[in-house]
């Protein structure tokens, strides 16, 4: 099946919030728990670059695992930061993790490097897949634990609408929709693979971890 683009950003506000309520307990934990699994040694943060952060779950989760860290968040999305910010106050990390309005490749942030770059779901929505690795490779040492997170096309429609049939039966019609059309924009593994050839990140690993799911990481030493 031929990959099919979706929108770049999701700055629909009714899209925003939907995503800000919704349920992603399993498939988040299972985000961090990878992270420790494939890092097992790392224990201590003190930076992290979490890139696409959407309504910055994940950011609050690294936030949480790593006590002592602090967390630059970035999203192309307005919309996504105000519910963003709303759960980041709520959560009382307002000191730990700062919101940044950025499209990639364009982030102008302060760090040189961070500790951990990580992103979810930010790689199918790019129609420049390029813009996500230039961007990890600008802001990485050759020891940043690199943990990208992100879903793989099928092999068909059917298949994608099974998933979907499976996994968010129950989500509202925004949410059904949105998973089709990421799963149908998704990258397959020799993809992801080709990307990284041509990036000169080849020696980061590419694990399918679900049925929907693959993992990118390591470092670029």
């Amino acid at each position: 099946m031929q990959r099919i683009p979706e929108p770049e950003l999701m700055n629909d506000q009714n899209q925003a919030i939907a995503y800000a309520n919704a349920d992603f307990e399993q498939a988040h934990s299972e985000i961090t728990q990878n992270f420790s699994r494939v890092f097992p040694s790392i224990k201590y943060l003190k930076t992290v670059l979490d890139l696409g952060c959407g309504p910055a779950d994940i950011a609050i989760r690294y936030a949480r695992m790593f006590p002592d860290c602090k967390v630059d968040a970035v999203d192309g999305a307005q919309e996504m930061l105000n519910q963003a910010r709303a759960i980041v106050q709520r959560e009382a990390l307002e000191e730990r993790i700062n919101l940044h309005l950025y499209c990639l490749p364009d982030c102008q942030l302060k760090k040189i490097h961070y500790d951990a770059i990580v992103s979810n779901s930010l790689l199918h929505h790019l129609h420049e897949p390029q813009h996500l690795w230039s961007t990890v490779k600008k802001y990485a040492s050759s020891d940043t634990a690199i943990f990208i997170s992100d879903l793989y096309r099928p092999d068909t429609k059917e298949i994608a609408q099974h998933l979907v049939d499976e996994y968010a039966k129950d989500e509202p019609d925004v949410l059904r929709r949105d998973f089709y059309n990421s799963l149908l924009a998704a990258f397959t593994i020799d993809e992801v693979r080709l990307q990284l050839k041509a990036a000169a990140m080849q020696m980061l690993q590419v694990d399918q971890i679900s049925d929907r799911h693959i993992i990118i990481y390591g470092t670029l030493q």
